[in-house]
């Protein structure tokens, strides 16, 4: 379940890992969600590969 509820839709990204970042920071201030959430997800996003990109997106938002 992810921690926000808010959907970012992921398809279309092709594999760009800025732009899902972009993308999931976007949904997060939407929500409002704080500075330092929004920090952490950053951090969590850019501590390993892809693949950790994406479980972090979804433990942040729901995607699809």
């Amino acid at each position: 379940m992810a921690k926000y509820n808010v959907e970012v839709q992921l398809t279309g990204e092709d594999g760009n890992a800025f732009a899902i970042m972009a993308q999931v920071q976007k949904a997060l201030k939407k929500v409002g969600a704080t500075r330092e959430d929004i920090d952490t997800y950053l951090e969590e996003s850019m501590s390993g590969d892809y693949d950790n990109l994406l479980r972090t997106a979804m433990k942040y938002v729901e995607v699809n």
